[in-house]
């Protein structure tokens, strides 16, 4: 049962949400009871929202295309993700990218410059992570190419239903043998709230972030001054909300409770 936190007395009326998708919105590509219609709540209350996703194997074309298929209609800019985040600062800096992700995801990263100072970029290649190309990306820095990481997840529910190893443990990996530390794009950097935040245009305080991953979703929110719902779907496992100082706004059942906890 949803319980009330202490930290919520006297909470501002919310202006903006940002909204994890996987565990959240669907499992595997289905919608969770109740996700669509608290996100038709939310629009109807004309409450600006973001989905933001640490996914770094998808581009953001295809995001788009498999929220249609189970029925939620959303626009490019309504999607923000990492490989976004990390291609505007790539642009910004003039930087050329070596990409070490999931072939799928390339298409976020075109017409990128291919000259100038290099940016190792690492992304979850799953599968097509290879000795070779780590070694290649860990030479590179070695050779003082910036070090990019598009997420720091540890783990991430996967489609047999289980946990998985994630974007993070291939993060320390190059950071702990190039004594490097990765600039982290995504949940739960600081950063990547901040882009978020802003593309809301909305004060960091008055906006809400709703997710399954205590780390990433609701720890990073709350450092980065935001609310942060932990949903209790997902990955989510019990007692992890005990994990977080501050802890979180509000632990929910699902979206639908998180939801109504806002808007009441």
């Amino acid at each position: 049962m949803s319980e009330l936190q202490p930290s919520v007395s006297g909470r501002r009326r919310i202006r903006g949400i940002l909204l994890d998708l996987d565990g959240v919105v669907h499992v595997r590509g289905k919608a969770l009871p109740g996700s669509l219609d608290a996100i038709a709540r939310v629009r109807a209350e004309n409450i600006p929202l973001k989905f933001v996703t640490n996914t770094t194997r998808v581009p953001r074309r295809r995001i788009v295309e498999d929220l249609a298929q189970m029925g939620l209609q959303v626009t490019i800019d309504d999607v923000f993700t990492p490989a976004i985040s990390a291609r505007a600062f790539l642009l910004r800096e003039n930087w050329a990218p070596f990409l070490v992700a999931h072939p799928d995801l390339r298409e976020d990263f075109a017409g990128l410059p291919e000259q100038g100072r290099e940016a190792v970029v690492l992304g979850d290649a799953g599968t097509y992570f290879t000795y070779d190309t780590l070694n290649d990306a860990f030479r590179k820095i070695l050779g003082g190419a910036a070090f990019l990481a598009l997420a720091n997840n540890r783990n991430f529910l996967d489609r047999d239903g289980e946990l998985s190893l994630d974007l993070g443990a291939f993060v320390a990996a190059l950071e702990y043998a190039s004594s490097r530390k990765a600039l982290v794009l995504g949940k739960p950097s600081s950063l990547f709230f901040a882009l978020a935040v802003d593309s809301l245009g909305c004060a960091a305080e008055d906006v809400a972030m709703i997710g399954d991953d205590v780390e990433a979703d609701v720890g990073g929110a709350r450092a980065a001054g935001l609310m942060g719902i932990l949903v209790q779907t997902g990955k989510y496992r019990a007692g992890q909300e005990k994990e977080l100082d501050p802890p979180p706004t509000f632990v929910a059942q699902n979206l639908a409770d998180a939801v109504n906890f806002l808007l009441s």
